[in-house]
């Protein structure tokens, strides 16, 4: 993961954390894409959570292998509860989203290391760090109208929050693949490095981050994010009512298979 670690801590795979100083790390080890499902993610929130306890670390750098950051949920799967073919109650929450409930709840700062696509729900873990470092190679989407359903994992609120309603429905809309260049200029991610040295800059940023007093930090970060937390809450039952009706739709499974055979979709509203 990086050189010179102070400690290396067990996590649920297939999640990795250590401890270098102050820096917590928690890397995703699925590549080359990093789908994530339930288990992934609450590796992560495990990690965050164990963390948030440890008075050493001052801020967390999350990270993947691979080629992708995160490619969000694996379509192809037929068991994959986010295409919706586990039915649960139109009014039952997503686990996957009850987990990201967990993600944004976490006290410490969080950088991102983008070091390539974040698509989908793959944007949405991209958009629990405070801050995103990326490279010209990435890509950012939020793709879900493009696949015929609802956008997810509480990105209602946090990408309209980032870079504005404007430019959030314009991705929302759209489906529209943004690169690492354009995400910083858009506000969508921080600092943009070459590939090769995203997460060294993510870990130049969290030791900078470390330095300041951490109880201030954490106040601070509280204060500008007061009712976050209850907000995405609230939305991914939103999200997920929504998305469990958009399943059912003709729209829905025209939308996978496009996205399997690499053509644009024909939708029909219905």
């Amino acid at each position: 993961m990086t050189a010179a670690l102070s400690a290396v801590i067990p996590a649920t795979p297939p999640v990795a954390m250590a401890l270098d100083g102050h820096v917590g790390i928690v890397e995703v080890q699925k590549p080359p894409h990093n789908f994530f499902d339930q288990e992934m993610l609450s590796g992560i929130a495990d990690a965050f959570e164990m963390f948030e306890t440890n008075p050493e670390c001052r801020v967390i750098v999350l990270c993947a292998q691979g080629t992708s950051f995160c490619a969000g949920a694996d379509f192809s799967r037929r068991d994959n509860a986010a295409s919706g073919n586990v039915h649960r109650s139109p009014r039952a929450v997503n686990p996957i989203y009850g987990e990201a409930a967990r993600l944004f709840a976490a006290t410490k700062p969080v950088i991102c290391a983008v070091q390539g696509p974040a698509i989908g729900g793959g944007l949405g873990l991209a958009m629990v760090g405070d801050f995103r470092v990326t490279c010209p190679e990435a890509r950012f989407a939020a793709n879900f109208t493009r696949l015929g359903f609802h956008p997810g994992f509480g990105l209602s609120v946090t990408l309209p929050r980032v870079i504005g309603i404007q430019k959030a429905q314009m991705m929302f809309f759209t489906g529209r693949r943004i690169g690492g260049e354009e995400a910083v200029a858009m506000g969508l991610a921080d600092v943009l490095v070459p590939r090769e040295q995203v997460r060294e800059e993510a870990m130049k940023m969290a030791r900078e981050i470390a330095i300041s007093a951490p109880l201030a930090v954490q106040a601070v970060r509280a204060s500008l994010r007061a009712g976050l937390v209850e907000q995405i809450r609230s939305m991914v039952a939103h999200e997920s009512m929504l998305q469990t009706q958009h399943y059912q739709t003709e729209d829905f499974k025209e939308g996978i298979a496009a996205s399997a055979a690499r053509r644009e979709p024909v939708f029909k509203g219905r």
